[in-house]
């Protein structure tokens, strides 16, 4: 029994931090925290009504994922994109995505594709209620368990690694803008393609989404015009 206490006092901070990273996430998509600009783990805990430590736990998970980065004796700074990372990170992701679902139109069976088919509908479904947070997770899913089709492990884990680096850029922006609906639509487009085993056109479908995403990153990232500091919310689910 002697051991039973410290294994559930971490469940209990690693749930907090867990809580603390979705609600970061939520605070980077809205630009309340703003590229190029260090918070600190006490102020931020400050905001969430906790201790520092699940601030600066969540913080490691973010820099680990490339949302943020350590800055010594200071904090955390939001990463900044370039257009040239933007433009990379597309070009890596175009290079091995479009092939591997050439593929999977190839060997995939009709009952493996259908099962994808829930989470399309659920990517469009949070798009249009503005769910950003369940968006992201939806679509990373869905992505994801498509190129898992293939086979190939070592594939999933790099795609993987390089939406996390690209997968809140002006997101908030492209849903204020309409644009977010249109680009979740895709993914049914995408999955009826697949299914009638057209690999050349499975491909041409897959290249014309990630043109679409790089074309509303750069739509996104325009300035709204507003110079004031966003008012602060940052909140803690039940809090």
């Amino acid at each position: 029994m002697a051991d039973l206490k410290p294994r559930n006092l971490i469940s209990v901070q690693e749930r907090l931090r867990d809580q603390v990273a979705h609600a970061l996430r939520a605070a980077l998509i809205s630009g309340e925290l703003r590229p190029g600009v260090v918070y600190s783990a006490p102020t931020l805990a400050a905001d969430f009504g906790v201790s520092a430590t699940p601030v600066r736990e969540a913080m490691l998970d973010l820099a680990r994922e490339g949302l943020v980065e350590a800055v010594r004796n200071k904090g955390f700074r939001v990463t900044e994109l370039s257009d040239r990372d933007l433009d990379e990170f597309t070009e890596i992701r175009a290079l091995i995505e479009v092939p591997t679902v050439g593929q999977v139109a190839r060997t995939a069976t009709a009952e493996q594709l259908e099962a994808l088919r829930p989470q399309a509908r659920a990517i469009v479904a949070a798009a249009r209620k503005h769910d950003l947070i369940g968006y992201l997770e939806t679509d990373r899913q869905f992505h994801l368990d498509l190129l898992a089709l293939a086979g190939n492990a070592r594939l999933v884990e790099t795609v993987n690694d390089l939406r996390k680096r690209s997968r809140l850029y002006g997101l908030n922006r492209l849903d204020q803008q309409g644009e977010l609906v249109s680009s979740a639509e895709e993914h049914l487009e995408l999955l009826d393609v697949l299914l009638t085993g057209d690999a050349e056109a499975a491909q041409e479908c897959m290249t014309r989404h990630l043109g679409h995403i790089r074309h509303l990153w750069a739509v996104g990232d325009k300035p709204a015009g507003q110079s004031g500091e966003p008012e602060s919310a940052l909140r803690l689910s039940g809090r």
